[in-house]
């Protein structure tokens, strides 16, 4: 896809936005102050990457909290791989109270999770972001790289009227967003500047896109999607890449502009000093009075 980008102002300059001074109230499925904290694992199911000494395939479980601070392995005979085996897994592995959520960042693995899941009433959260599991896994020496197809279009009823690359300061990022009317707004604890110790005034790098009419439509489609990363790709022309799902690829715009390709550049080289994290925003047109979604992404290592 080709987006104009020859009105855009692609200086790197820290963006002036103008935004609501209503708050936007907490939703109520976030907990509040005074709850209990969640207990999150993270959680693969796939093959061993050898079979056992008589030649049997296995299949293994491994279970971990986001600090390892509790793991959990098991095993099964390849006939035996299935999603109440999981389950009786998990009932094993909890003990007195089953986890909130359970992450899993592998497709193989995902079916089969989210079925025992559902049987025990536990939130299962496909994403990349599986940190610990992934150390644990590269320590066993057991593969955890995905293959990923190669970037496709985003559909024609979706494109937008221009884009450009931004920045905002860090402290901006969270003050100027949180807790605002934006009907999508995805900010991961996590990946908040502070808790990713990154200064305030450390310029974080963003796409914005101007959706035009197709905003909204834009932005739920975005929201379906789960965007994890926006990448920068030299070629011929040159693109821009969302990273999204847990392998999904979509060619957000193509450019050969040299101005842009420089912006471009710049936009990469920020992503690296600040811990990878950036933005996608959303919005009808470059008023600033009106938004239709942000996120807050970060490249994968």
């Amino acid at each position: 896809m080709r987006m104009n980008v020859e009105p855009l102002n692609m200086n790197v300059e820290p963006l002036s936005l103008k935004l609501s001074v209503l708050t936007f109230p907490h939703p109520p499925h976030l907990p509040t102050p005074h709850s209990p904290p969640m207990k999150i694992w993270q959680a693969d199911f796939y093959r061993r990457p050898l079979p056992d000494a008589s030649g049997q395939i296995l299949w293994e479980l491994l279970i971990c909290d986001t600090t390892r601070s509790f793991k959990y392995e098991a095993t099964c005979l390849q006939s035996a791989a299935n999603s109440n085996w999981v389950a009786a897994q998990l009932e094993l592995a909890s003990g007195e109270k089953l986890p909130d959520v359970i992450q899993v960042f592998r497709p193989q693995s995902l079916s089969l999770i989210e079925a025992a899941g559902r049987n025990l009433g536990i939130n299962v959260e496909p994403t990349r972001h599986t940190l610990a599991l992934k150390q644990w896994l590269e320590e066993k020496q057991y593969p955890s790289t995905l293959d990923k197809p190669p970037p496709v279009p985003l559909p024609e009823n979706l494109w937008g009227e221009q884009w450009r690359f931004a920045t905002l300061a860090a402290i901006d990022v969270e003050t100027r967003f949180s807790d605002r009317p934006i009907p999508i707004l995805h900010i991961p604890e996590f990946l908040k500047p502070i808790n990713l110790g990154l200064a305030s005034t450390m310029p974080v790098s963003g796409v914005i896109i101007y959706g035009g009419r197709q905003s909204m439509r834009l932005a739920r489609w975005l929201q379906q999607a789960r965007p994890v990363a926006l990448n920068y790709i030299s070629g011929t022309p040159y693109g821009l890449i969302l990273e999204a799902g847990l392998v999904d690829r979509w060619i957000v715009a193509t450019f050969e502009d040299p101005e842009v390709t420089t912006a471009a550049q710049a936009f990469e080289q920020r992503k690296q000093q600040s811990r990878g994290l950036h933005f996608l925003l959303v919005q009808p047109d470059d008023s600033g009075m009106t938004y239709s979604g942000f996120w807050l992404l970060q490249a994968e290592d």
